[in-house]
């Protein structure tokens, strides 16, 4: 989108962003980041620990979210900070439709130096999964 610091104010919303998930996409997952703990893709696993069933990586939730803001951006440089807090597993289903990630964000905070703090909201099956997500950017002018 390749917004600039002169065109926004503090309230502005971010563009929706849904993303779908399916247990493929936590296969490939697995692959890039090595993390072929079970609970990812062994529903009688997932299961017996205590979980609903397979849920998507913690990591990849946040990388979902992370997108929201790169795209408002045009350019995933423009992060320069990025923190969550993982409150709820993404439940990923095997069936036809996964999960679906639904986001969205705000303006919350121009600071002095110049960069833009963005709060973000997350949810799934219409829970919140991240607490606290926020990014902050630095804009051109």
């Amino acid at each position: 989108m390749n917004v600039k610091l002169s065109e926004i104010a503090v309230g502005d919303q971010l563009p929706p962003l849904s993303v779908p998930l399916e247990r493929s996409d936590l296969v490939r997952y697995a692959g890039a980041s090595g993390d072929f703990n079970p609970i990812h893709w062994n529903q009688r696993f997932a299961e017996d620990v205590g979980l609903p069933d397979v849920i998507a990586h913690g990591m990849l939730t946040m990388a979902v979210a992370g997108r929201l803001v790169s795209e408002w951006t045009g350019d995933p440089g423009a992060i320069v900070r990025y923190g969550v807090r993982f409150t709820r597993p993404v439940v990923v289903p095997d069936d036809a439709d996964g999960a679906l990630v639904t986001l969205s964000g705000k303006v919350a905070k121009i600071n002095d130096d110049g960069t833009v703090k963005i709060s973000i909201t997350a949810s799934a099956a219409d829970q919140s999964v991240l607490g606290g997500a926020s990014a902050t950017v630095r804009l051109p002018e």
